[in-house]
């Protein structure tokens, strides 16, 4: 079968499909077209014994990846090909259902174009090794997400309330088209360098709105990284935010998880964790970086 651009199956030649193609009478290879241009993924079976799918990474709309993605985890079939077409056609095979979802998020996942400005350091962290840290009150949320496969549900906010995380929660709406997130719910600790008022003021808004415009823009960049990649992150990040009288730095570590919703938006909760002011602080490069270091060392 085909799985259009906004995740819909269809069947080859069907009706559906060629609405979706937008040619009722194509004349040339309708399928290759649709994988190649539209966005389209194609998902055969093979004798039951393995599952091919094929797709042009770039083109790619995030409905049909998670569509296809399901699919994966409730087949029953242990061999998996992907074709993906670069330059030229390519062709992995692997055994396992979950490298399957794995690899087809890496696939298609965007270059970041958000890298590390003067006042703005991230250093990607060990997701693997983040889950065996028993001590660290984020991991209970991480083992939450995957007990509910990534599915957002009326459980979250409670489950967040009885581990005290809801103060350090921020969730944040991505769709499709435009990919632009915006605030779902922060949590009052994040008035401490938002502000008193924005918490309540920003529900609603475009994270790239943030009063320092700067640092709105470059997060914004790694909600949507994580809605298009379904992909979890967890990172040390050192940030010395813009405020109206004095910047506010600060040296967290941050845990990003994707959930799916009964839309096509998906919601990436974001739970921060000041860190002990004797961890290692990296470096500024810019006239700010005494400043930084001090705050930083102060905290």
């Amino acid at each position: 079968m085909l799985i259009t651009a906004d995740g819909q199956w269809v069947y080859p030649g069907s009706s559906e499909f060629l609405a979706a193609l937008g040619d009722p009478n194509p004349d040339y290879d309708a399928e290759a077209f649709a994988v190649k241009n539209l966005g389209f993924m194609k998902f055969s079976t093979i004798e039951h014994a393995i599952v091919e799918i094929e797709l042009h990474p770039r083109n790619v709309a995030l409905p049909a990846l998670l569509a296809v993605q399901q699919h994966i985890q409730s087949s029953d079939v242990k061999l998996f090909r992907v074709k993906y077409f670069d330059t030229t056609w390519n062709s992995e095979i692997t055994s396992s259902a979950e490298q399957a979802i794995v690899r087809l998020s890496q696939l298609t996942a965007p270059e970041l174009v958000a890298t590390s400005r003067e006042r703005f350091i991230i250093e990607p962290q060990d997701y693997s090794q983040f889950l065996r840290d028993e001590s660290n009150p984020l991991r209970l949320m991480a083992q939450k997400w995957r007990m509910s496969f990534g599915r957002f549900d009326t459980g979250l906010i409670p489950f967040a309330i009885n581990h005290q995380l809801l103060p350090h929660l921020i969730i944040a709406g991505v769709k499709p088209q435009p990919a632009d997130p915006v605030f779902r719910f922060i949590g009052d600790a994040s008035s401490s360098w938002a502000g008193s008022r924005y918490h309540f003021t920003a529900l609603g808004d475009k994270l790239e709105n943030f009063p320092d415009k700067d640092y709105g823009s470059w997060v914004a960049e790694y909600y949507k990284s994580v809605a298009s990649t379904g992909q979890p992150r967890y990172d040390h990040i050192t940030a010395s935010i813009q405020r109206e009288a004095t910047p506010y730095v600060t040296h967290y570590e941050r845990l990003m998880l994707p959930w799916t919703t009964g839309s096509d938006e998906i919601l990436v909760t974001m739970f921060s964790k000041r860190l002990a002011a004797n961890s290692e602080v990296p470096k500024y490069s810019g006239s700010e970086s005494e400043l930084a270091r001090n705050s930083v060392k102060s905290a």
